[in-house]
């Protein structure tokens, strides 16, 4: 009896990795079409995508199609090329051979490679071949100039719909209630979603939507997804990039002062995980949520000070006439409820458009408020009489995934009044109008039924209701969606019993939300502050003093036990030596006791700045043993503190007169 071949381990691999295979329809089917035909669409294909995105495992499977087929397949990667002829001697090697599949996987890694390719290599490879590169950046323009665009396709990899990565769980095993949660968190990334696979059935108590940060699954993404590409790239502009939803030159310089934002915006601009957005760069997703994860778990003190400093740069940006910056305001908030209902980070693959014909109907066929017979006419009113009042959410394949109806005292057209939902809640915003504009929502709906639509709707209502600066805003609150009335208290919204409405198969509630003097600016940041733990800024208008800057702030605290070098600052005040010293000492007491808020961490930069300076110990190094710091940490965080300070009194909250005994 013949002994059966012994299997091996590269076999039981490929096997693996062939059942694991999901999803990439589209791609496939246009990559088996260049496999197959007689007159190929095309014989060089270019497979762009940002890391973790399933680059190679397409091409692994492209390798599998074509030696199902009977060819021959060559695979070579970039990381793994050294130097010398390796490249050349590989594709000599298969040059006869009628229908050979060269895959150059991390191209990214050999792109100095490219005009040797196109014009000594692959010009000699047989007719039939197929050269399929894989590569992080978008492909040099001589592969669509000089002929070889007419053999030359370019497949750019987008995220996993919801229901091909719900395919790639199950095909690692994970199949149970934990499913849509790390769908969620992955964003559409096959390797983060593998990670969160491995971790999902190596613990089953671990759930992406309650503890998505595991330490093992960010090391793994950083070092597969980021690790090499951003070793040059500035330490503190890339975290500033992590924090902000949208980095532009403007922002680098007012966080960054001291640094060459001109050359770091360069830098963040030429990653393949950024990409352009408005006038600055958005980091991709997946990568910005692992490594702002990765940065609290370094340095949480640096997360929380930039995002304090970009709420500042927005909230001064908004007020002097930049409303559509609301929306990286709002994207620095982190109360889940509030972004439930006012925030864009769902709007991947989102957009909001204008009313197109057909739309009123699939808004009335939708699972929505307007399917109530009773107040559906008077939704279908606004679309067809007064289509600038309606706001539509569509995907990316243009199907309507919600639609707003929102309006503010000026802009709600004359048949509002007769509106039996709009008609009171027009008639109290009037009455209170002496205080300030409204913005009012007759309808926000979501069909996506995971909330991410709402988020929109609530941004996008603000800014289309035709309301400059809006004081109140009434939200209308179906008790039968699930976050809503916890939205509504979570941003501080008032439930006005007498608006609320009753439908036939519905009930209607009017929350109330007041601004604030300082309107919604001041409100988001205001709220960026609480979760900071740090106090409410201040509003009032500082008393005219000198300029205090860093490096004054530094020499009082310097001298802050020596009464004539703190006599001759130019803040002091007095008419002798000792009463100039006191009102500097007072100041610089009050402003410490302002600067910081209530959390842990911002009682421990206040101790820090007492025991380093204000009540100083023999050295700072007894101050950080005292504070059970190392001596980096207590460093680290004397300088936080002191910016912090400086900062405070530069606004002019620490600059008004001392309280007079």
């Amino acid at each position: 009896m013949r002994d059966e071949p012994r299997r091996t381990l590269a076999a039981r691999l490929e096997d693996r990795d062939r059942r694991r295979f999901t999803g990439r329809r589209t791609e496939i089917a246009f990559l088996d079409q260049c496999l197959d035909a007689a007159d190929p669409p095309a014989s060089v294909v270019h497979v762009c995508g940002p890391g973790g995105i399933g680059k190679s495992t397409l091409l692994r499977e492209v390798g599998r199609r074509a030696r199902d087929r009977g060819r021959t397949v060559v695979t070579l990667d970039g990381r793994e090329l050294g130097p010398g002829s390796a490249l050349d001697d590989t594709l000599r090697a298969v040059a006869g051979d009628d229908r050979p599949v060269i895959l150059l996987d991390s191209y990214e890694q050999m792109t100095a490679l490219d005009p040797h390719l196109r014009h000594e290599l692959l010009p000699t490879l047989p007719d039939a071949s197929l050269v399929v590169i894989a590569g992080r950046g978008v492909p040099d323009p001589g592969w669509f100039a000089g002929g070889w665009e007419s053999v030359t396709a370019r497949l750019d990899l987008a995220a996993m719909p919801p229901d091909e990565a719900s395919s790639l769980l199950a095909a690692h095993g994970v199949f149970d209630e934990r499913v849509p949660a790390i769908v969620d968190w992955a964003a559409g990334s096959p390797l983060a979603l593998a990670l969160a696979a491995d971790a999902a059935n190596a613990d089953a108590g671990w759930n992406a939507a309650r503890s998505p940060d595991r330490p093992d699954i960010l090391r793994s993404l950083l070092h597969r997804l980021v690790e090499t590409e951003l070793q040059d790239v500035r330490p503190s502009a890339l975290s500033i990039a992590v924090v902000a939803r949208s980095t532009s030159p403007e922002l680098l310089r007012a966080v960054l002062p001291d640094e060459d934002a001109g050359e770091a915006y360069r830098q963040l601009s030429g990653l393949t995980v950024t990409e352009p957005l408005g006038n600055g760069v958005m980091m991709h997703d997946l990568v910005r949520k692992v490594l702002l994860a990765d940065l609290r778990l370094r340095n949480p003190d640096l997360e929380r000070d930039l995002r304090r400093k970009i709420a500042d740069y927005l909230y001064e940006r908004a007020i002097a006439g930049d409303p559509l910056l609301i929306i990286d305001m709002a994207h620095l908030v982190e109360n889940p409820l509030i972004k439930w209902g006012f925030g864009w980070d769902g709007s991947l693959g989102m957009r909001i458009d204008t009313v197109r014909p057909g739309d009123a109907e699939q808004a009335r066929r939708g699972r929505s408020v307007g399917s109530d017979p009773t107040l559906w006419p008077a939704i279908l009113r606004y679309f067809t009489e007064a289509p600038a009042r309606v706001a539509i959410a569509r995907d990316d394949s243009d199907q309507m995934c919600g639609y707003m109806v929102c309006m503010s005292l000026a802009t709600a057209p004359s048949f509002a009044d007769s509106d039996p939902l709009m008609g009171p809640w027009l008639a109290h915003a009037r009455a209170n109008a002496g205080l300030g504009d409204s913005v009012l929502w007759q309808s926000a709906v979501d069909f996506s039924g995971e909330g991410k639509v709402q988020a929109m709707l609530g941004i996008a209502g603000v800014l289309r209701s035709g309301a400059v600066s809006p004081r109140f805003a009434y939200l209308p609150i179906d008790t039968r969606v699930r976050g809503a009335i916890d939205f509504a208290k979570a941003i501080g919204a008032q439930h006005v019993p007498e608006l609320d409405a009753m439908f036939d198969t519905l009930q209607l509630l009017c929350y109330r939300l007041d601004y604030g003097p300082g309107g919604l600016f001041a409100l988001v940041r205001n709220q960026i502050y609480a979760e900071l733990g740090l106090p409410r800024p201040a509003s009032a208008e500082p008393v005219r003093a000198p300029v205090v800057d860093l490096e004054t702030v530094r020499e009082l605290l310097k001298n802050f036990r020596v009464p004539r070098e703190l006599a001759r600052s130019p803040i002091a005040r007095g008419s002798s030596v000792a009463e100039r010293a006191e009102y500097v000492r007072d100041l610089v007491r009050r402003a410490a006791a302002e600067a910081f808020g209530d959390s842990e961490t911002e009682k421990l930069l206040h101790s820090v700045l007492i025991a380093g300076y204000l009540e100083p110990l023999r050295s700072h190094e007894e101050a950080a043993s005292r504070l059970c710091m190392s001596r980096a940490a207590y460093f680290r965080r004397l300088r936080t503190a002191v910016e912090r300070l400086a900062e405070h009194m530069a606004v002019g909250s620490g600059h008004r007169e001392p309280p007079r005994s």
